[in-house]
């Protein structure tokens, strides 16, 4: 009998051991995730406050032309970097020379972004012709000029995070993003209350009417030129440093990580290229009530993107740890918990949160039936980009490659199929159900390769209460709008019940651990 106590004793004390140790490396992700999510987080909520200032000012056509470009911004921004951020991280942290992978990169970032701006320049006005705003190759230039300068901002951003430089990170972030918004509010608020008062003022030779919606654009640019000079002191690279060798293994290891990101952008932003397309009917007014429907899922964005800051330097870190797949499945199980919260908090409160994007008379409050897709759809990438640390680890990026390929191909097929009769709706189907197929793919595949025995039945039960809560908030409607909320408030707290009485030991021990 003392035999076996002691060999239980032995075991429980191990479990302990193991669980506190997760704990500490769970409160060491929450740490990271808020010293480099934070600026994201704070930027992108303060960036959101312009959709309001946009939506209140101008109409749906002239948001979706800002909208629309945007989107090819997107895929720019992804091509012009090629998957090199990720690259240096890698081998800047495994060499023991970091700044000749440094240098190797800004010269390889240079001098393709060089070339960018001045294919831009010459061809600015074909461009404004291929995308239908002929007399508007400005909106080109300041947005391929923005483009260039942030990509050549990226590797220095990238070696912030490499050498834990988080205030040096957080501040540079928060200047870029607090001065673009300061610039539209100036150019697109400010400007003309104050001509309508005093049409005479010095603000006449700073302000042209005529730009409207352009001014968007010209603050981006000047906010994206000015952190650029602050990285000035940074871009020293002495002569010798650049090598082919370490060049040819950033590309090799990077071009999967480029496939995956315009892949990824095809799944985040085509249907902004093809919905005006595809769209008989007021196509540019449908993309701007859709656009501005899908900034009410940025809560879920801002958790995601500030998720991954920190868990890509978290992976590289505590992959050859003993314990590692157990961590990774306790954090894909709380992150699914806090995507889940994030999804109902904002369904159930949308009577509040409509009023970011425009007046009901503007006509945009008739795309928010649109919002629960882009939640569960961004909740699944998170899932995906989350459990997607298994080809990362054994450098089988190629996998990520065909996976979001997989998922861009579906994306796009469904848009084009879909849009002729669904409009704006059939953006957040295709979103939702190739972000579903995506993450169920490399589920599979992943356990194969890295088996990771993540908590399924848990996890699917969140989801199910969380479905479950939706319909029942959708089906059962009360006209007066206090008492609504009220109904949403209890049905918000009965899912923080479920999860309390599922997680209870581990919160507590969470919560009091240090």
């Amino acid at each position: 009998m003392e035999h076996i106590r002691h060999f239980y004793l032995k075991h429980y004390l191990c479990g302990l051991n193991l669980k506190y140790t997760i704990l500490s490396v769970l409160k060491k992700l929450a740490g990271e995730t808020v010293i480099y999510g934070l600026p994201s987080i704070v930027g992108r909520f303060l960036n959101w406050w312009l959709t309001p200032l946009y939506t209140w000012i101008f109409v749906p056509a002239e948001f979706g032309i800002l909208s629309n470009i945007l989107a090819y911004v997107a895929f720019f921004q992804v091509i012009l970097t090629y998957g090199m951020e990720t690259s240096y991280f890698r081998y800047a942290s495994r060499s023991e020379n970091p700044e000749k992978v440094f240098s190797t990169s800004m010269v390889s970032i240079g001098v393709t972004s060089v070339v960018f701006m001045i294919v831009i320049g010459l061809f600015s006005k074909n461009i404004t012709g291929w995308i239908g705003y002929e007399g508007h190759q400005n909106y080109i230039v300041w947005m391929g000029m923005t483009v260039a300068f942030d990509a050549l901002c990226s590797i220095p951003f990238a070696k912030l995070r490499l050498q834990s430089k988080a205030m040096k990170f957080s501040v540079f972030k928060l200047i870029n993003i607090s001065l673009s918004i300061v610039l539209n509010v100036f150019w697109i608020y400010l400007c003309p209350k104050i001509l309508a008062s005093n049409p005479d003022s010095i603000v006449h030779y700073l302000y042209d009417d005529k730009i409207g919606i352009g001014y968007a654009f010209i603050s981006y640019f000047v906010a994206s030129f000015v952190t650029f000079l602050m990285f000035i002191p940074d871009y020293k690279i002495k002569k010798g440093d650049f090598e082919f060798k370490i060049l040819r293994q950033l590309l090799k290891y990077g071009w999967p990580i480029l496939i995956i990101g315009i892949a990824g952008m095809v799944n985040l932003n085509i249907d902004k290229i093809l919905l005006p397309k595809f769209t008989k009917i007021d196509p540019i007014g449908a993309l701007g009530i859709y656009s501005a429907s899908s900034k009410l899922a940025i809560l879920m964005a801002l958790f995601i993107q500030a998720f991954r800051f920190s868990f890509e330097p978290f992976l590289f870190s505590h992959y050859k740890n003993e314990d590692s797949k157990r961590v990774y499945a306790v954090i894909m199980k709380y992150f699914v918990i806090l995507g889940l919260i994030i999804f109902l908090g904002v369904i159930f409160y949308m009577d509040i949160f409509k009023y970011f994007i425009g007046s009901t008379k503007m006509g945009y409050h008739e795309g928010i039936k649109v919002v629960p897709w882009l939640l569960l759809g961004n909740l699944l990438l998170g899932v995906f980009y989350t459990q997607s640390l298994w080809y990362k680890l054994t450098d089988q990026t190629y996998f990520g490659a065909r996976f979001a390929i997989f998922g861009a191909i579906i994306t796009i097929i469904l848009n084009v199929t879909l849009i002729p009769h669904f409009g704006y709706m059939a953006c957040g189907y295709a979103f939702f159900i190739a972000s579903l197929l995506m993450t169920f793919i490399s589920y599979v595949v992943g356990q194969k390769y890295f088996p990771i025995k993540y908590d399924l039945k848990r996890i699917g039960a969140y989801f199910l209460v969380s479905i479950s809560l939706y319909i029942t908030a959708k089906y059962i409607v009360f006209g007066n709008i206090i008492v609504r909320n009220f109904f949403h408030t209890f049905l918000f707290f009965l899912f923080f019940f479920f999860i309390w009485y599922k997680e209870k030991s581990d919160l507590k021990s969470l919560l009091k651990f240090k």
